[in-house]
């Protein structure tokens, strides 16, 4: 499902600025998983939650990593920041070691090592090519946020459910889209969508915000809750694969290095979830 936003986006972004195709994204998302929270849960649950941690992790985790990852795109391209994505296992293993105490194993870190270059030929990058400078420094930082947010919304958000975390955090995310639009519409004038509106752009709005976001953030942090921010940030590496597939039925040609790419990544997902022996499965650990 997150991987039918992009072609979406894509078409969304021959008549529509970035800034407008974003917040029109994230507030229908929000709209959508509020109101499956309010009918599933009720109101009691609604007015009990933790809307001020889950707005502020929202805007810096999900919302300001997802902004610095598109401004590394329109500082260099496509590919560049679908490898800075790919770099999201590091940064989330990272974290699962610093915080959560995860032990190092063979298995797991081979794995690690698969995935990171599953991801590498899946996007077709190249490190020859690729400006990598401040603007990809810009890129891994908002990778970095995206899976401490995605890490934080299920650690720091306790005893609430997993629709009701989502939902918060995606007020934040709502939030400051919000608030990034009125500054590029205002002092900017960077916003010039609302004067080409189809019926075409909502439907294409609505896939990118409830398929491409809304439904996926919530199978997303649901994953992260059962598998831990670390296997969960593996499947993403696989994400140019689903998009190549997606265009390839609606048309276009299929993309081997993709497919390639998804199967090297698939293996290092299995294999990081093997199961080490006691003698001699540890890496390392943190103490």
């Amino acid at each position: 499902m997150f991987a039918m936003g992009f072609p979406a986006a894509e078409y969304l972004l021959e008549d529509w600025d970035v800034v407008s195709v974003i917040t029109a994204r994230n507030v229908f998302s929000f709209i959508l998983i509020f109101l499956i929270w309010l009918s599933i849960e009720g109101v009691q649950k609604v007015k009990s939650a933790k809307w001020f941690k889950g707005f502020v992790i929202g805007v810096s985790g999900f919302g300001i990593g997802a902004f610095l990852i598109l401004y590394l795109q329109s500082l260099t391209t496509p590919v560049t920041a679908a490898l800075a994505v790919a770099t999201m296992p590091v940064f989330a293993v990272s974290l699962e070691m610093l915080l959560d105490g995860r032990k190092m194993t063979y298995w797991f870190f081979f794995g690690i090592v698969l995935v990171l270059w599953g991801g590498y030929i899946a996007s077709g990058a190249s490190l020859a090519e690729s400006n990598i400078g401040f603007a990809i420094l810009i890129g891994f930082l908002g990778v970095a946020l995206f899976a401490w947010g995605s890490r934080a919304t299920v650690k720091s958000l306790p005893g609430m459910t997993t629709l009701a975390q989502v939902a918060v955090t995606s007020f934040g995310m709502a939030g400051l889209s919000i608030v990034l639009y009125g500054i590029s519409t205002i002092f900017m004038d960077l916003t010039n969508s609302a004067l080409s509106i189809t019926l075409k752009h909502l439907g294409l709005v609505l896939i990118y915000a409830w398929l491409g976001l809304g439904i996926s953030q919530i199978l997303w942090i649901k994953a992260v809750s059962q598998l831990g921010i670390g296997i969960a940030s593996f499947h993403l590496n696989a994400v140019p694969f689903y998009v190549m597939f997606m265009l390839f039925l609606l048309g276009d040609q299929w993309v081997w290095h993709q497919a390639i790419g998804a199967i090297i990544v698939i293996t290092g997902v299995i294999m990081a979830q093997q199961k080490s022996s006691k003698k001699k499965g540890k890496f390392f650990e943190l103490p």
